[in-house]
């Protein structure tokens, strides 16, 4: 593509939307960029909402991607507080929510995903929350303190997250989940005990195999959440973490190839040549697993935006990289490798009550995935032998006194 004056519209100013405008000036791109986030503030780092934001221990500013400066200095045209409805493909505009209509050449969707909402009574109550943007945070924020009690409804890394800061903060935290063990869908069993036992030693109490089938309030304001066997956890407020859905309909509705998320290539390109996909939107390429699928991470977004810039800018495609992900919860960093499909085994390096251990997920004598508490040998050198595909010693891997190095030979 390569035309250094083309206009860049970007939709959406999360981490994926704010890193591709700073690439495309850091690579040369000349022409004008406009950046459309519908959040009143600049691009900022999201993983800290559930964790340093609640605590106090850190703000907008502190999180931003850049100064808000630099959009300015760098002539991209930033505009905050609209969103995009929809795509003329034929005209390559593009409406926003204020009426105006922007044309481009070259468009990037980065519109993310959206928390899933529960179709259940009570569900519009206030101080039934989600954690995905600052302003959620806030909220979230607001109701947390001493005397308080926090109900998070699904046992997934964020409500984990929010319930440790909960725990800080001096509020009481009760987690329910639908499956039988926490992080159901997300991990292996040993991490999932692992998770359970720590939080409970730091108070927080858990509902398991639980169904939510609605809110209970008063004045307008939650005071509850409503089990299928009848009993009502009573909380000052509510945060559902079920899952996200990607923001894919204005894409699907610009007749752009979908499935789970807006489809790409390694270039992060749709199937429209002038439109990219990247972030928690896009339905990717993992060619270390020979397959397709959506991923919502910050290393994800920050590897799409390079794809989709190199391309727009006629640099050479960026490496492939293995993805990763991390929590950190109290005192525990999980580092993350990987995916685990297809695997028919797994290993378990050190040992879980002394809180540094790890778990590789094999298919074959091939790591497919490795989950690592405190741990960053481990998770290092498990990314390397995801990326490189290298055959590995189940023995050596199982064996703390073989150096990871050692078992990566």
């Amino acid at each position: 593509m390569n035309d250094v004056t083309a206009h860049v519209v970007i939709l959406g100013a999360g981490h994926a939307g704010g890193t591709a405008a700073a690439l495309l000036r850091q690579y040369g791109h000349e022409g004008p960029i406009t950046l459309v986030g519908e959040e009143p503030i600049a691009p900022y780092q999201r993983p800290p909402l559930s964790k340093a934001w609640l605590k106090g221990e850190a703000d907008a500013d502190s999180l931003a991607l850049k100064p808000v400066e630099f959009y300015a200095e760098n002539n991209i045209d930033f505009r905050s507080g609209v969103r995009a409805v929809s795509i003329d493909r034929g005209k390559k505009t593009v409406a926003l929510s204020n009426g105006e209509a922007v044309s481009y050449d070259i468009l990037i969707i980065a519109t993310g995903a959206r928390p899933i909402v529960l179709p259940i009574e009570g569900k519009d109550l206030a101080g039934v929350l989600f954690l995905r943007t600052a302003e959620d945070a806030e909220k979230l924020k607001a109701a947390l303190g001493p005397g308080k009690r926090l109900a998070v409804v699904g046992g997934g890394y964020i409500g984990l997250e929010a319930a440790a800061s909960a725990r800080a903060l001096g509020a009481e935290a009760v987690v329910i989940e639908r499956e039988p063990r926490l992080l159901a869908r997300v991990a292996c069993e040993a991490l999932s005990t692992f998770f359970k036992d720590y939080h409970e030693k730091h108070g927080v109490t858990f509902e398991l195999g639980a169904e939510v089938t609605g809110f209970k309030g008063e004045g307008g304001h939650v005071t509850g959440v409503a089990l299928a066997d009848g009993r009502v956890i009573a909380c000052d407020a509510a945060l559902v973490g079920v899952g996200a859905r990607p923001n894919d309909e204005i894409a699907s509705e610009a007749g752009l190839e979908c499935a789970r998320g807006v489809v790409v290539n390694l270039e992060a390109r749709t199937s429209d040549p002038a439109i990219f996909a990247i972030g928690d939107v896009a339905h990717r390429p993992m060619p270390i697993y020979g397959r397709m699928f959506r991923m919502e991470s910050v290393p994800n977004a920050l590897e799409q935006a390079k794809q989709a810039a190199s391309a727009i800018t006629g640099r050479p495609a960026p490496a492939g990289e293995t993805p990763w992900q991390w929590s950190d919860q109290y005192d525990i960093k999980l580092q993350i490798a990987g995916y685990p499909f297809d695997v028919d085994s797994l290993v378990l390096r050190g040992d879980p009550k002394s809180a540094k251990f790890a778990v590789f997920h094999l298919k074959g004598d091939q790591v497919q995935a490795v989950e690592a508490i405190n741990s960053p040998p481990e998770f290092m050198m498990g990314r390397q032998l995801i990326g490189n595909r290298k055959p590995v010693s189940r023995e050596k891997l199982a064996d703390t006194t073989v150096s990871m190095k050692e078992v990566a030979l």
